[in-house]
């Protein structure tokens, strides 16, 4: 039995640190909304430690759930494919919604001619924005949500891999096995998040992004639009 949860756990260590890395949705919508909401290292750090908990702790939950009420392995692997819909769904609306407010501040603030006559003056035009007094997209109430939006999507995301190998320990009464087995998949799993999110934080620090800052909102949303779409269309 000891052998057989050492391989399990090789197995968990592979399959985590691949479905993770292979699976741009782990990563990416860290990576540009901490560059366009201006989040610290520290900050970034923990929001996607506290989602990858939230993201194993739900195949988790539901692996013992299922193991508990006798259900079969195909049924647990149906129940995630709809858990991995519903997310992928839920990110493709929080981008969307995150585009179209992105668009609206970009033009509320886009840069417009004013012409004016002064007394004994002739008629002078110049060029100004309202900067000052539009709401850009992270001031915004339904938007300062974003991290527990993140969260909650997180929870609904899958970790298909995970039940399989889970059930196999279970199956055989090996609780303090399956525990394991587990716990080495959520730590390769939230490890190979951090440290993918905080090599292109480090990198995109030192790149100069000013030419784009103003649209870093909405390339934000379009990637996290374009990571729902690739989940549900795409499978990945």
């Amino acid at each position: 039995m000891e052998n057989s949860i050492a391989i399990l756990s090789v197995t968990a260590v592979s399959l985590a640190f691949f479905h993770t890395l292979l699976g741009p949705d782990h990563y990416l919508p860290f990576i540009v909304l901490s560059e366009a909401r201006k989040w610290t290292v520290r900050r970034t750090m923990l929001i996607t430690f506290l989602c990858g908990v939230g993201h194993v702790l739900g195949s988790v939950i539901l692996g013992m759930v299922g193991i508990a009420a006798g259900i079969s392995v195909a049924k647990l692997v149906d129940a995630e494919s709809v858990r991995g819909s519903i997310a992928a769904w839920l990110f493709i609306a929080f981008g969307l919604v995150y585009m179209m407010i992105s668009v609206r501040n970009l033009i509320k603030n886009r840069r417009h001619t004013h012409s004016h006559n002064h007394s004994g003056c002739e008629e002078h035009r110049h060029e100004h924005s309202h900067s000052g007094a539009h709401t850009h997209v992270h001031e915004t109430g339904a938007v300062k949500t974003t991290p527990w939006i993140l969260f909650l999507i997180f929870v609904f995301g899958p970790c298909e891999p995970l039940i399989p190998i889970l059930m196999y320990p279970a199956a055989r009464s090996n609780v303090a096995g399956a525990v394991f087995v587990s716990a080495v998949f959520a730590a390769v799993t939230i490890a190979t998040m951090m440290l993918t999110v905080l090599a292109f934080k480090l990198g995109l620090n030192r790149i100069n992004l000013k030419p784009v800052e103003k649209y870093s909102h909405l390339i934000a949303g379009a990637t996290i639009f374009l990571s729902g779409m690739a989940i549900q269309f795409l499978g990945l």
